[in-house]
This record gives structure tokens, sequence and C-alpha cells, in this order.
């Protein structure tokens, strides 16, 4: 799903993964070109601890805006959570499962991509 994720933002953004902390190849930023603001952060080999749920292994989480208004529909507590280690009210965090039906996925990456333009 990450990989599918990422072919999706460079063909449809042009963006590409950017890895702003030192020393930590696994969190990656997508920016816009124009105003280098972020829409999406990649967190990878995350906890599932960090959204509440209680399965083994790690896992990857993509943090995108969200708006408000619509976050509450969205967070199903299964793929859509409230987001991890940001502002919960305009961000959520979207559990990258196999499961997770990607044109939701697609939709929500370019919901975040409009609201920081």
């Amino acid at each position: 799903m990450t990989q599918r994720l990422t072919e999706y933002l460079r063909q449809t953004y042009g963006a590409e993964a950017e890895y702003p902390w030192k020393d930590d190849g696994q969190n990656a930023v997508f920016r816009h070109r124009e105003n280098r603001k972020w829409f999406a952060l990649l967190m990878r080999g995350l906890s599932p601890g960090c959204l509440g749920l209680s399965r083994e292994g790690s896992m990857d989480v993509l943090n995108l805006k969200c708006d408000p208004n619509f976050s509450g529909s969205v967070k199903d507590g299964r793929y859509v959570f409230p987001a991890y280690h940001m502002n919960k009210e305009h961000w959520i965090s979207v559990l990258l499962d196999e499961g997770l039906d990607f044109g939701l996925l697609t939709v929500l990456v370019d919901m975040s991509y409009e609201l920081t333009k």
C-alpha cells in the first residue's frame, strides 16, 4: 500500500518523499512544489498502540489534513483515526493496510493537498 501511495503522490502531484529528520530514513514528508507546505506525513514502522490498536507488529501511517466538518464522518477506528502526533481537529491518521480502500485514500490525499495550498 505504501509503495502504491508514493507512486500516486509522484504521478499526481510531482511530490517526492523528503526526509527532513537527520538519521531517520523512515519518516517522510510530501510537500507542495509551490509553497513547500506539507500535505502528507508518512510514518513507517509505528507501534499499533500509537493509534490505540492492540495488535502485534508495526505499521505504516499517513497523516493528512482534513476538513473538520468531514473528519468525524471518515474516522472509523479501523483505517482512519484522529491524528497521531498532530492537531486532531485538522489532521487525521490513515493506517496504510491492504484492507484500506485505495479510492478512499486518494480522496483523503486530494483533500489534504487542496487544504494546504
